[in-house]
């Protein structure tokens, strides 16, 4: 319980970092239409976030080598910071996708020290209950970030402001935390095509992953939008959909441990198709009808999409040897950004030609490829005799699985 009480300053800056940098990404869609922005422009100014996370996640580890935790926490704030204020300074597509790059970068390097921090801190007694309490802080503060943005004016600059300051908040608590910084053991080179090799099922599962949940989180406010709803119902909306994620998780665990992980992956990826299609097709009533419809598709969104990415990384994982385990992590993590990158330029594209409903149609296109590839890959390899227990993987950094391999080589050592 110290521990944890000693640990409560970091999980009270991922909470304002998901509050901060994490309403720019539905607030900034809400933002464009506002100032007229294309639904394509829409889509790139949402990829500029991933590309700037996935960079993060390569350079933020060297960073906090160089500078150690505070600091490199400190300049990535800062980063996100000013972020959040360009918005202000031009409304230009091109210029959001710019200054988003560098709040992707702020995220990534800000979840990188907070993770090396908890791992470091953390006893393997009590390992899985704080990364579970920060999961569940994470979780708050999309939750949050998502309710904040039906309070905010769209494309003001007071809106910015807010955001810039609860960003600002972030710092306060490492500041004056009394937890001692920790040192960093020396990890290996990022091997970004390991999981790949290891299970090729995986790989794709994780970016249909990363294509699902980048759309639906850049691109869905356009689509509320459409039926009409106001900025405090498209936070409704949205955090529906990530009510949904969480509410699920438990029971997806329990179905990957009793049955053949991939296919209960299958029935996911399925049921997501049956609700985007249903959803692409005009099913939802519009706002001025009823608001209970476009919230129920909301939630089913999130309970049949949301688990895609932890299903993926445990069949991953019951081909992999443990030498391989952390290494995986990490690249999944990569492919996913890939396809978050890539997702919202074409879903943006597309639904400037076919309408708002086009996202979902789009979401659904990449489930069905991956249904078709579940099945050849049932053919290409036997079911695993070696299944791990499910657990939930975090979709945050690539770092944290350098740390914890690097930790428990170190510990291996010490027994030896």
């Amino acid at each position: 319980m110290r521990v944890l009480i000693s640990l409560s300053a970091l999980l009270l800056s991922v909470m304002l970092v998901q509050m901060g940098i994490g309403a720019l990404r539905p607030f900034d869609s809400i933002s464009g239409v506002a100032l007229g922005f294309s639904s394509f422009d829409v889509g790139l100014v949402a990829s500029g976030h991933f590309i700037g996370f996935l960079g993060g996640c390569l350079i933020g580890p060297k960073l906090v080598y160089r500078a150690g935790h505070s600091r490199a926490f400190a300049i990535f704030a800062a980063v996100g910071v000013i972020s959040i204020i360009a918005h202000t300074i031009h409304a230009d597509p091109y210029f959001w996708t710019f200054a988003r790059i560098f709040g992707g970068l702020a995220v990534a390097g800000c979840y990188t020290v907070i993770e090396s921090w908890l791992q470091a801190k953390a006893t393997n007694k009590i390992r899985a209950r704080v990364f579970s309490i920060y999961r569940i802080a994470d979780f708050a503060g999309q939750i949050f970030a998502n309710s904040l943005i039906g309070v905010l004016t769209p494309a003001s600059y007071i809106s910015y402001n807010i955001l810039a300051m609860i960003m600002c908040l972030a710092l306060i608590p490492l500041a004056v935390t009394v937890s001692k910084e920790p040192g960093l053991p020396k990890t290996n080179g990022f091997q970004p095509f390991i999981a790949y090799k290891i299970s090729p099922l995986a790989t794709l599962g994780v970016v249909v992953a990363g294509v699902s949940t980048a759309a639906f989180g850049s691109i869905a406010p356009l689509y509320a939008t459409d039926l009409g709803m106001s900025p405090l119902e498209i936070s409704y909306f949205l955090t529906t959909a990530v009510i949904g994620g969480i509410i699920i998780h438990p029971p997806a665990g329990f179905l990957a441990d009793q049955f053949d992980r991939r296919s209960v992956l299958m029935v996911f990826s399925i049921l997501s198709t049956i609700v985007c299609l249903a959803i692409g097709s005009g099913i939802v009533e519009p706002v001025a009808h009823s608001i209970t419809s476009p919230l129920l598709f909301a939630l089913l969104f999130g309970l049949s999409t949301f688990p895609i990415y932890s299903l993926s990384a445990a069949h991953a994982n019951d081909f992999a040897i443990p030498d391989d385990v952390l290494d995986l992590s990490a690249s999944l993590i990569f492919f996913y950004a890939l396809g978050a990158i890539i997702s919202p330029i074409i879903a943006g594209y597309f639904i400037g030609i076919f309408g708002t409903s086009y996202l979902f149609i789009h979401i659904s296109l990449a489930h069905i490829v991956l249904m078709a590839f579940t099945v050849i890959r049932a053919i290409a390899r036997p079911v695993s005799a070696d299944d791990k227990p499910y657990v939930y993987y975090p979709r945050t950094t690539m770092f944290i699985a350098n740390i914890i391999r690097a930790r428990n080589a170190e510990d291996k050592r010490n027994k030896d």
